[in-house]
Parts: C-alpha cells; sequence; structure tokens
C-alpha cells in the first residue's frame, strides 16, 4: 500500500517546491497532488504545472482545479480558461486532473455547470476527478451531495471521486457502500484523504477548522485516540481499495517515517 501512496505538496514558492520535489525523488515518492488553493491559484498555479511538467516528468502529478479560485472576469472567461487547461492536460500524460467547485461555489459556475458544458465539446477526450464529503449530511445538515454525485457520475465524464476527510468510519462506509451501488458499471478510481495526528495540527484545527471537515471531539483531545483511528481509517482504506492521499506535511525524514507507520503497523 506505501507504493500507491499520495501525497499533497503545499508550498509558497517555486524553491519551495523544487526542495519539496527533490525530497520525494531521494525518497522515491512519485505520486503527487497540487492543491489549487491559498496562493496556489491563477498565475502561480499555472506556472507550478509548467515548471513540473518541464523539469520534473518523473512524478505523476493530480492537479487540483478550483473553479472558485481559477475564477476569472466572468462565466465564459473562466469556462475558457478550463477549457484551455482541459486540451492541455490531453496532450500531457504527465498529470491529471481532480474538478472541484472550491470553498465557495460560483453562481451558475460550479462542477456540475461545466460538466454539463464540457460533455458537448467535441474533439475533447477527458477523464476528471470529482470530490465527494461523506460527512455533510450528518454534520453540516447539508443533504444534496448524494444528487450531485450521481448527476456528476451521468456525465460519463468521471474516473475517480476523492473522499473528503472525516473522523465517523461508519458514515464513510455507508457512503461507500451507496457509491459502489451507483457507480458499479463505471470504472472508478477511489482516493482518501489522510491526515496525520500531531499536537500541532490537532491545535491549529481548533484553532481555525477546515471548512467542511468532520473531526470528533474526542480525537482532539487526545493524539493517542486520533493516532489510533488513523490505523483504523487507513485499514478501511485498504478493505476497501480506495488509495490514501497524505495532506500534513511530510518532508522530513522523521514525518514521513511516522506517515509509514501507519501503514506497517496497522495490525
Amino acid at each position: 500500500m506505501i507504493s500507491n501512496l499520495r501525497f499533497e505538496l503545499s508550498f509558497k514558492d517555486i524553491s519551495q517546491l523544487e526542495n519539496k520535489l527533490n525530497f520525494c525523488k531521494l525518497n522515491k515518492i512519485k505520486n503527487i497532488n497540487i492543491p489549487c488553493k491559498g496562493i496556489i491559484k491563477k498565475d502561480f498555479f499555472n506556472s507550478t504545472i509548467k515548471y513540473i511538467s518541464k523539469y520534473h516528468q518523473e512524478f505523476n502529478v493530480t492537479y487540483h482545479y478550483s473553479l472558485y479560485h481559477q475564477y476569472s472576469q466572468n462565466k465564459e472567461k473562466s469556462y475558457q480558461d478550463l477549457l484551455d487547461f482541459l486540451k492541455n492536460s490531453y496532450l500531457n500524460i504527465n498529470y491529471e486532473i481532480l474538478l472541484v467547485s472550491g470553498s465557495n461555489k460560483k453562481k451558475d459556475f460550479d462542477v456540475l455547470n461545466v460538466l454539463s458544458r464540457i460533455k458537448e465539446e467535441k474533439n475533447l477526450k477527458v477523464k476528471l476527478g470529482i470530490a465527494y464529503n461523506p460527512y455533510l449530511k450528518k454534520y453540516f445538515n447539508i443533504t444534496s451531495e448524494r444528487e450531485r454525485l450521481d448527476r456528476k457520475l451521468s456525465s460519463r465524464l468521471i474516473n475517480s471521486i476523492w473522499f473528503q476527510y472525516g473522523t465517523d468510519i461508519k458514515e464513510l462506509q455507508n457512503e461507500v457502500n451507496y457509491l459502489k451501488k451507483v457507480a458499479k458499471y463505471e470504472k472508478i478510481n477511489l482516493f482518501g484523504s489522510i491526515l496525520i495526528p500531531s499536537i500541532q495540527f490537532i491545535a491549529r484545527f481548533k484553532f481555525r477548522p477546515w471548512k467542511g471537515v468532520h473531526i470528533s471531539e474526542k480525537f482532539l483531545g487526545s493524539k493517542d485516540e486520533f493516532y489510533y483511528f488513523t490505523r483504523d481509517l487507513v485499514q478501511f482504506y485498504e478493505d476497501n481499495n480506495i488509495t490514501p492521499v497524505i495532506e500534513t506535511d511530510f518532508t522530513s525524514l522523521e514525518k514521513l517515517d511516522f506517515i509509514y507507520s501507519f501503514f506497517r503497523n496497522k495490525n
């Protein structure tokens, strides 16, 4: 399972990106994700893609394309930018795309809107990843996630689903069962977020919780409980053929070894 792990990179500039990519190479990490949030957006996001494509073709990269963060001027301009990006990705075998609406959806310009338009494009063959949050109904009183999933899958443009992080494995199991039922005839790759527990992470999350991310007070109150839950989540992912995506920092030998310990010591 370790060889299939994906690692999300965060960085402030190209120099820091280069250092982290070199760390990945030295430690035989080839599967990386580049988010589209914070300062990694617009021109910096685009220059990041060009840089990795030119100098680091050895990586298997998934780029997160946020319709919110990449929005420019108006819907038509933003859609054309996306279309150009998709056409380029079709020609570039070095990366895939996770298409997300973003933390604040733009009116009439979210994943559902653009999928319906992409589907009508001629001579554009593209497969996309989409995000799915299993915890919205129970913990955030948002009831539309399943309906949106069904509509996204009906586009026939989807080849991967990326589960949001949360700490309710029973609820996650319910949604995985539903997904396997509605997508049983589709070849869909599944990915699941992992947040590695640490005192620093817990303190930051308590101070500023991530939008749409549910972490039980039980785990925020005890690093040991958080640790044991993470082992259980890793096992669940393995049992359900879900590829883990590490979203917390991993770019030191100490941190990387700690991450790998969850996958070596599951039982």
